[in-house]
């Protein structure tokens, strides 16, 4: 996905890292860096990223939040990369991203007491089956020249939350809190219950009313992205937007439920179909012996030359005229 092959649902990602606890959760449960723990969430507010769409066009679908740390801001560049396969180049994408970003923040003249620019974090969020193993630093892209020139070689890394890897590592808790984590755990089911289990989870944590929006958000990506990519079998039946988190959580738990029964009945009618076909092959096979029995009363032609016109081996057509003149 290298060029900009956007897929549909990828707005439904957009949506839910459009809401503050998303960007929260992601930050304090995926960054392991100290100084996380000193930003103060209670800050963190969107920023517009129109400015990409002047020269790259399909960065629209970026996500880019400030949070104060201290008395600077910290900029967040969410790159939602949801993308299944690894591109090899991702680290010169991301240094034009953030080339365009600091464009614009000297636009704005968004600068630190000191007149510097703020930090700005960039976070590729991977969602594929497989690892990745792009570079997470453009240096290692650029071939080393020695003799001096090196010292140009740009230099500038991304964080890379690969999903995959990050749910599978043994440091990693599922038990704290944490709503990207269920995001992840979700895109990377084991199976239906281990789905179901995590919605369950997801209805606790986000019950409260000012959580309305999270929750629709989760709605929509259960609907276009989770069971059309996860459970083809299981989607759900056509709906107003406003269904909220618990009721799809009911309403997959009964489909799952109504599973085992589904199959069984599915058996049943194979099994009969089945029942019927071997009815019809008997039914065909005893009609060609008699035919070939005929052939053989006749007695003008050879073994070879019946098992020939009805399809049957030699060695059957054998077995018939042995019965026959016992």
């Amino acid at each position: 996905m290298a060029s900009h092959p956007h897929h549909p649902h990828d707005h439904s990602y957009k949506l839910l890292f459009s809401h503050p606890e998303m960007v929260r959760d992601l930050l304090t449960g995926f960054v392991k860096e100290a100084w996380v723990e000193q930003l103060d969430f209670s800050t963190l507010e969107k920023v517009s990223g129109s400015y990409i769409t002047e020269d790259l066009r399909d960065r629209e679908d970026d996500v880019i939040w400030r949070v104060r740390w201290g008395d600077d801001w910290l900029y967040v560049y969410l790159l939602l990369e949801f993308q299944s396969s690894v591109d090899r180049f991702m680290a010169v994408r991301v240094m034009t991203y953030l080339g365009l970003l600091y464009q614009d923040l000297i636009r704005q003249e968004a600068f630190t007491p000191n007149g510097k620019l703020p930090p700005v974090l960039p976070i590729v969020l991977y969602n594929g089956e497989k690892r990745w193993t792009a570079a997470q630093n453009v240096a290692d892209l650029v071939e080393q020249v020695p003799g001096g020139l090196e010292r140009y070689r740009p230099n500038l890394a991304y964080l890379l939350l690969d999903e995959g890897a990050v749910i599978s590592d043994p440091e990693w808790s599922d038990h704290m809190r944490n709503v990207a984590a269920a995001l992840f755990r979700l895109e990377h089911n084991r199976d239906e219950q281990d789905m179901l289990e995590v919605l369950g989870t997801l209805v606790e944590w986000l019950k409260a009313p000012e959580q309305t929006g999270l929750r629709r958000a989760f709605v929509v990506w259960i609907r276009r992205v989770l069971l059309p990519n996860r459970a083809p079998g299981m989607e759900l039946p056509e709906f107003n937007e406003l269904q909220d988190l618990h009721e799809v959580h009911d309403m997959l738990a009964e489909r799952i439920k109504q599973w085992p029964e589904r199959w069984e009945e599915k058996g049943r009618q194979e099994g009969r179909q089945e029942g019927r076909k071997e009815g019809r092959q008997e039914g065909e096979q005893r009609g060609i012996e008699k035919t070939a029995r005929n052939l053989i009363k006749l007695g003008v032609l050879s073994d070879e030359q019946i098992a020939e016109a009805t399809g049957l081996t030699v060695a059957e057509v054998e077995g018939l005229r042995e019965e026959d003149t016992q």
